[in-house]
């Protein structure tokens, strides 16, 4: 069945980018959006847009009952929920199905399958795919919980089978902390997902994070298009991700792409997903779970194969067969990802809420931007801080940091705080350049002065505070004091425009 009308349920920067997709294969759009985001670009963008409810997610954007009923008022015949809110919902999908809509993603059965990280774990493991060494069902008993933990040998992590993005984990380095650190998770997993279970895995200590993209049809035919390195991450959440990982040798990719497509297979997976995997120092790797979605971090993948995620998502939705093998994938050149949120990296990275008095995008050869925002607009405190996706392209990788860093130098945004910084402390630092790091590399490579002004010394002071004067006293100097600083130059034009004479 074609696509005529494609209602997206989401915000943002993922609502626009689905948009632009949809646009260039013909189909007429819908925007949903809540009072909050009335002047955003996804609505302005879409060919018809209905207000949903109030700011809180809650009330609008989770509701899929309005949103089922927007698509009965303007004759929608899919859905596309891009990422977060119900992206991964599988009673909403059900929903979508029995209302004789077309979902854009996996069955609800797959969902649910892979939304349970202990019923993924019990379903892939006929494929023999490697896992943590940990417990392979949920955990209530603290006593017996106890003696499984002594097993598998501390350090150890407890997790919440319907977890992500860190929440629900615990580190136990001990069996003297366990007690405590199992019922935070359980609390925690409790309010956070409505679901208390827990389970136990072997602390991995310096991982990488490495995920692979896959992509499946209704003709069982399903494919993987590489890895992605998501390791620089706060609070367990990414912050830069690239494509291909500095790490992986071909017989590696090989032997996880398959353990991917293993994985898929097992829950008859149709649509875009990802399968996260652990690697270790040793280059062992590990299944961690399968995001049943469209990542945040696609583009690289988009990058480095030439293909439009959204556009095969879409047609996957309509019945269509892949139209490519595996043999028929290549990477060519490498890509970046840094995540530009509205956050304090000098406070731990928490949230900045304000206006974006300055903004502007970078341009020029490989980069890439893809947000929601313009300038002027507010930051809103009811949703995830993230701004905008920087992503570069290169024929290798050093080029691809190269562009990161001129683009992350024309990135000019003021008003609030943001992620710019970081991300140009991580692509400078040795240990990235290097590709020598893990997922702790914030803990390991940042402390918390790294974004300071670094202090002058005398000289360099003295020969500031000499050039400050002459400018205060509107004086052009004939030569600068020191042998070992730079000529001044000046330009014209900037002197007329600012009105220097």
């Amino acid at each position: 069945m074609k696509i005529t009308k494609l209602l997206v349920a989401n915000r943002g920067e993922i609502a626009l980018r689905v948009l632009r997709s949809a646009r260039e294969m013909g189909i007429k759009t819908v925007a949903i959006y809540s009072e909050a985001d009335r002047n955003a670009l996804h609505v302005r963008y879409a060919d018809e847009a209905v207000c949903v409810g109030p700011p809180a997610s809650a009330q609008s954007y989770l509701r899929g009952d309005k949103i089922l009923e927007v698509c009965r008022q303007l004759g929608v015949d899919a859905i596309h929920p891009g990422y977060g809110f119900l992206s991964e919902n599988a009673v909403f999908a059900r929903m979508v199905k029995d209302a004789g809509l077309i979902f854009v993603g996996p069955s609800p059965e797959a969902m649910e399958l892979m939304g349970s990280k202990l019923a993924a774990k019990a379903a892939v493991s006929k494929y023999g795919i490697p896992m943590v060494p940990g417990t392979e069902e949920a955990i209530t008993d603290v006593e017996a919980a106890k003696s499984i933990a002594r097993g598998v040998g501390f350090p150890i992590l407890i997790k919440a089978s319907a977890g992500g993005g860190g929440k629900g984990m615990r580190i136990v380095n001990s069996e003297g902390e366990f007690e405590e650190q199992m019922q935070l998770a359980v609390s925690e997993a409790t309010s956070a997902f409505g679901d208390g279970a827990v389970f136990i895995e072997k602390y991995i200590g310096s991982p990488r994070h490495i995920e692979i993209q896959v992509l499946g049809d209704e003709h069982g035919h399903i494919v993987h298009l590489f890895e992605r390195e998501c390791s620089i991450q706060r609070r367990h959440q990414k912050v830069i991700e690239e494509a291909p990982s500095s790490v992986l040798m071909p017989e590696l990719r090989a032997a996880m792409g398959q353990c991917a497509v293993d994985v898929a297979r097992a829950c008859d997976y149709t649509g875009a997903g990802t399968v996260e995997f652990l690697l270790d120092e040793n280059k062992n790797f590990y299944f961690l779970e399968m995001n049943t979605r469209l990542q945040v971090e696609h583009p690289v993948t988009e990058q480095i194969t030439g293909l439009d995620l959204v556009k095969e998502q879409i047609k996957v939705a309509q019945g269509e067969p892949l139209s490519f093998a595996q043999d028929d994938l290549t990477i060519t050149g490498h890509a970046l990802e840094l995540r530009v949120y509205a956050e304090d990296p000098q406070n731990n990275f928490l949230p900045d809420i304000g206006t974006l008095s300055t903004y502007v995008r970078p341009q020029g050869p490989g980069v890439r931007v893809d947000d929601g925002f313009e300038q002027g607009m507010e930051i809103p405190i009811y949703y995830d801080p993230m701004i905008a996706k920087l992503v570069t392209f290169g024929k290798d990788r050093e080029e691809a940091i190269a562009r990161m860093l001129r683009a992350i130098t024309e990135y000019r945004i003021t008003g609030i705080e943001t992620t710019l910084a970081f991300g140009r402390y991580v692509l400078e630092h040795p240990a990235f350049v290097s590709g020598n790091f893990d997922t702790n590399f914030i803990r390991d490579h940042f402390p918390a002065d790294a974004l300071k002004p670094k202090q002058l010394d005398d000289s360099t002071a003295k020969i500031a505070a000499v050039l400050a004067a002459m400018l205060m006293n509107d004086k052009k100097p004939a030569a600068v004091a020191s042998p070992d600083a730079p000529a001044a130059t000046g330009s014209a034009w900037k002197r007329n425009r600012l009105g220097v004479r």
